[in-house]
């Protein structure tokens, strides 16, 4: 079986994405890690300064 986040497949915590966005269909249920090999981080502000100004572009609700 193929490595997946959703769709009834086991989620595999990528340890070098820690996250405890818990409704994100990306979580890792019983871990703080997501289960994506990579993440995209983005911004909604047109010149971000602080750490509210940024978001997990890879977010996608459960």
């Amino acid at each position: 079986m193929t490595n997946c986040t959703n769709g009834g497949c086991a989620c595999t915590p990528n340890q070098s994405i820690k996250c405890t966005v818990t409704n994100c269909a990306n979580h890792c249920q019983d871990s703080a890690y997501c289960g994506l090999s990579t993440i995209q981080v983005g911004t909604h502000e047109s010149n971000p300064t602080m750490v509210e100004c940024t978001d997990c572009q890879s977010f996608q609700l459960k």
